[in-house]
């Protein structure tokens, strides 16, 4: 059975799941009056490619049990950027290399920060 948790609930779900995987840098954005795409973006790193499927493999297992939406994936481990799409919430992890590259911090900077964890 399918359960909606609101997007604040799902957000700060992914935080603590991240955390518990030791991700380093996460970081939560309230996009909601910045963007249409999504309520949230949750982004982290992660030290290598193994622990960056790890989050993402906890992330979906955990997440599931708890009844949310099948969420879409994109990218792998091996790339340094997956993105898990769970419709209000979007999820990027990197490694180091790709989050320094892309800095979705900059591009999104009007977005106002609701968690960082260094």
């Amino acid at each position: 059975m399918e359960v909606d948790l609101e997007a604040n609930e799902l957000a700060h779900a992914v935080v603590d799941i991240m955390a518990g995987k030791k991700a380093s840098n996460i970081l939560m954005l309230d996009m909601r009056g910045v963007t249409l795409l999504a309520d949230y973006y949750v982004l982290c790193d992660g030290a290598s490619n193994r622990q960056i499927k790890a989050i993402s493999d906890e992330l979906l297992e955990k997440l599931k049990t708890q009844g949310t939406r099948q969420a879409l994936l994109e990218g792998t481990a091996e790339s340094g950027w997956v993105l898990i799409d769970f419709g209000s919430v979007i999820v990027h992890i990197f490694s180091p290399q790709q989050r320094a590259y892309y800095q979705l911090e900059e591009l999104w900077h009007a977005a106002p920060i609701v968690v960082r964890m260094l």
